[in-house]
């Protein structure tokens, strides 16, 4: 197997974002990224193919696949289920997953990375974080925004 962990942290006053509710049965959803969502970009180096993994801290999740920059979306049917945990604090949200790349990628490849967060407070304007901004509006699906690259073991 393939695995890549990955943990997000927010900080702040949690009660003042807009988050999902916790789902009895989380399930593969569209449009996660309307309200607080926690994504990763994975996309093979030597390719225009990539992934757009989302979280919501409601539980909900999606994987898409794209043949190149905002091209060829469709969900990614090699999940069935994507599970991870959410724990809210009153002064930090943390999402955790333990992703099986191996599904998608071989262990052979060299991998480009982007982490990005949308989130939404309760009033206010909906903030879009990432590693970088490599324009001047937000666009997580730019590969000159994928700041990290990692294969086999390695990370960098």
């Amino acid at each position: 197997m393939n695995r890549l962990s990955v943990r997000y942290d927010l900080f702040g006053k949690i009660s003042e974002l807009a988050l999902a509710a916790p789902q009895p049965f989380p399930a593969r959803k569209d449009r996660l990224w309307k309200g607080t969502c926690l994504e990763l970009f994975l996309a093979l180096t030597d390719s225009e193919r990539y992934w757009e993994f989302n979280f919501s801290p409601g539980g909900d999740w999606n994987v898409y696949r794209f043949e190149s920059c905002r091209t060829g979306m469709r969900d990614e049917t090699s999940y069935s289920s994507l599970p991870f945990h959410v724990r809210r604090e009153t002064d930090a949200l943390r999402l955790s997953v333990d992703l099986d790349i191996g599904l998608i990628i071989p262990a052979d490849n060299s991998i480009a990375a982007g982490v990005a967060a949308i989130v939404k407070p309760v009033t206010g304007e909906t903030v879009h974080w990432a590693l970088a901004h490599p324009n001047s509006r937000p666009d997580f699906h730019r590969r000159d925004g994928f700041m990290l690259s990692f294969s086999g073991r390695s990370i960098r």
